[in-house]
């Protein structure tokens, strides 16, 4: 086959690559115009990331704008083909429409995307940086995705709660309606200096204004301002309650038709579903997406054929025709993708793919192995193993009994009772700052009125202390990697039962089996189990404690932080105990476990990050629906409204960031939020992920460390004043 000369330039690098369709031919657009989109026209873009291994791995998405021509529309999707088989088929495609791009498109230009009006086919070309006779009115709309949209120059196309800007060519003009807000300003003045930057090579000025205080330029283009609406929020996002839901089907194209069988009706789905000889739909049309899977050895005119078979599907199952798609190959499935899997399996990686591709909708987060010594130094480690520091600040642990919190002998610090609830409060140093964590620790079989009592002290707790702490709530099962490290290196060790107030702690059993767990900041835990042998796990270590012997037992698969802990759970427990490894146990180990059983033998899954890479989200319950939008790319500080609850997904934590000036509603809504956020991920999360409160402000390093480049000092001047400040430059 006879490929595009352009197709030689493609993907050789890591970056960013827009071509525009100009008489069915495929044309590069000058880099200072990257974000701006004719609305006649089509484009492809290919973004290219390096990773790790050193491979390079592809997004290719081809744009539609509202009024491109079917011609037009047909050539983008064609080259878009054509370069995923130019690329070996290892690029994730993707079909964009203008206003409803994905989020890993809107990612690439984060001080927003701009529609120009017409096209190629209409004879109406670029603007060059240095054209001079510009006149255009853009319509600012979106928080989290920006998108500046050509309207007519006329008081018309303005209202009273949105932002506008009337460009000149050599001046810039930018208005503020007086109802929006100051994050709406904020966006827009980005949007104003990147024109100015971009487009004209920083030879424009740009002039700011309220409504009510138009410039003389301003009004002699738009003649007197009448009185003007008020603004409508058209920015209808669905409700997100039933974004769990989603589809299974297989499609082929047997006798020249497109033949779709219902695989699974109900996420999660196995993963073996998948077979590598066909393609499959995944239909997650309840959230406006839909994925198209590549099986490798499925006919190559059918893979070829995957897009028309997404836009067949979209028809077929009348979704709005401006439904995303994403096309995967078989071994560059994304994370949002695999979410749908119950237990997904990363296949070993073959012919240069990575096995879990962190694609740009996400966060581009470099792994970063713990080393307590440099902690310190490194926010990033902080962040990805959830330490704040080491854990030898000072600590004060209480035990809550009935509507009182009762301080905990020192001496026992490390231990604790399921049955019970505790609250922890953790002073430590970061930066020259002080910080404080409230860990409030609920276990496993502690009672309703114990479990809302503990969450009251917390509460009063930090107001006690000026309202500053990181709340944490910890369900047993979900201790946070900083919460094991309190303890000088001991486990934190769990107990069945309960202090049952009166009379002591509830009496132990005569047999008693503890599992020793570590997590990979090189911390673990003791947790006593039930004494029977299908508790047994290959990955951990364990102790057995009988009346008349002591055993410990090494999995295949456990550490030496796990025997180091078995060693001080023994002193704890103030026994000694005989050595087991694995395949080599007595018939008296087994008795006193009532029996030879199977347990668990297969290895866990050592590394997290690269299948659920950190995700910010806005969320919102206050209408009675549940909103929730993504905010897309590299997470930055100023993705953080100050007016908004947002809540970042680590995977193993979920932190809920209350902004100064969100509204008090939004606030208590915000653990309700979290909660909804939590039940209606398709990827079926655990209910007991640990919930993180944290203010504006007060972000502990494990917070601040997912963010590039975080700044303590961000918010000392108001973010909008710095950007008009910029624009002064």
């Amino acid at each position: 086959m006879v490929y595009h000369a352009q197709f030689e330039r493609a993907g050789k690098q890591p970056g960013l690559q827009v071509w525009r369709i100009e008489k069915m031919d495929l044309v590069p657009v000058p880099q200072n115009q990257y974000g701006s989109f004719y609305s006649g026209d089509a484009y492809v873009v290919l973004n290219t990331v390096k990773q790790r291994s050193g491979n390079l791995q592809y997004d290719l998405h081809f744009w539609l704008g509202d009024s491109c021509t079917q011609d037009e529309s047909g050539a983008a999707a064609i080259y878009s083909v054509q370069m995923d088989d130019y690329l070996g088929g290892k690029p994730i495609q993707y079909r964009e429409v203008q206003g409803y791009e994905s989020n890993t498109f809107v990612g690439y230009f984060k001080t927003g995307l701009k529609y120009k009006s017409g096209g190629v086919s209409s004879g109406f070309f670029h603007v060059t940086p240095n054209l001079v006779a510009v006149k255009r009115v853009l319509h600012i709309k979106g928080r989290r995705i920006i998108r500046a949209t050509e309207v007519p120059v006329t008081w018309e196309s303005f209202n009273s709660g949105d932002c506008f800007i009337l460009d000149l060519g050599v001046e810039i003009h930018q208005w503020y309606g007086s109802k929006c807000n100051k994050f709406e300003r904020l966006k827009a003045t980005q949007v104003a200096k990147g024109i100015r930057d971009s487009e004209r090579s920083g030879r424009a000025k740009v002039f700011v204004m309220e409504e009510g205080s138009e410039r003389e330029k301003l009004l002699e283009v738009l003649g007197p301002k009448p009185d003007l609406a008020e603004g409508t929020d058209d920015d209808l996002r669905a409700d997100a309650s039933n974004r769990k839901m989603a589809k299974l089907y297989k499609v082929s194209n047997e006798g020249g038709e497109m033949n779709i069988s219902l695989v699974a009706a109900e996420n999660p789905f196995s993963q073996e579903a998948l077979e590598s000889d066909d393609c499959f739909v995944l239909d997650h049309g309840s959230n406006g997406r839909i994925f198209i899977w590549k099986g490798k050895h499925a006919n190559p005119e059918e893979r070829k054929a995957a897009l028309k078979a997404a836009e067949g599907f979209i028809t077929k199952m009348g979704y709005a025709k401006h439904t995303q798609v994403q096309i995967l190959p078989e071994y560059g499935e994304t994370p949002l993708f695999m979410q749908f899997f119950k237990m997904w399996k990363c296949k070993e990686q073959t012919e240069g793919l990575g096995v879990a591709y962190i694609n740009n909708h996400i966060a581009k987060i470099e792994k970063i192995p713990f080393d307590v010594s440099t902690l310190h130094d490194s926010q990033a480690m902080a962040a990805q193993h959830g330490m704040v520091d080491d854990g030898s600040g000072k600590k004060q642990i209480w035990r809550v009994e009935g509507s009182d919190k009762v301080p905990v002998d020192p001496a026992s610090y490390s231990q604790f009772y399921g049955g019970d609830c505790y609250i922890i409060l953790y002073t430590y140093k970061h930066g020259g700052r002080e910080g404080h964590l409230i860990y409030n620790w609920q276990g496993a079989d502690s009672s309703q009125d114990e479990i809302g009592a503990s969450a009251i002290l917390t509460a009063k707790l930090d107001e006690e202390m000026g309202g500053g702490p990181v709340q944490v709530r910890v369900v047993q099962g979900k201790e946070p990697p900083h919460l094991l490290s309190l303890f000088g290196g001991k486990p934190m060790v769990i107990y069945k039962g309960g202090t049952s107030r009166g009379g002591g702690q509830t009496a132990p059993a005569d047999v008693r089996l503890f599992q020793i767990r570590a997590t990979s900041s090189g911390y673990c835990k003791a947790l006593e189990v039930d004494a029977a042998a299908t508790n047994l796990n290959s990955n951990d270590t364990f102790v057995l404690k009988t009346p008349s012997a002591s055993y410990i037992w090494f999995g295949q698969g456990s550490s030496d932080v796990e025997k180091q802990g078995a060693s001080h759970l023994l002193n704890i427990l103030g026994v000694r105990a005989s050595k087991i490894t694995e395949g080599s146990e007595t018939d008296d180990f087994w008795e006193a476990l009532g029996g030879k059983a199977p347990y668990r033998t297969s290895s866990r899954l050592k590394d997290k990050m690269d299948t659920h890479p950190p995700r910010l989200f806005a969320c919102s319950n206050k209408t009675g629906r549940f909103i929730i939008e993504e905010v897309p790319g590299d997470l930055t500080q100023d993705d953080l409204a100050e007016d908004d609850v947002m809540m970042l997904d680590t995977w193993d934590q979920l932190f809920v960031w209350l902004g100064n000036e969100a509204q008090e509603e939004e606030k208590t809504e915000a653990i309700t939020s979290a909660k909804k956020y939590l039940e209606t991920d398709p990827a079926n999360r655990d209910k007991r992920t640990p919930v993180v409160i944290v203010k504006q402000g007060f972000e502990p390093p494990t917070f601040t460390g997912w963010f590039f480049g975080w700044d303590y000092d961000f918010w000392s001047v108001d973010p909008l004043q710095r950007a008009m400040a910029d624009l002064e430059v």
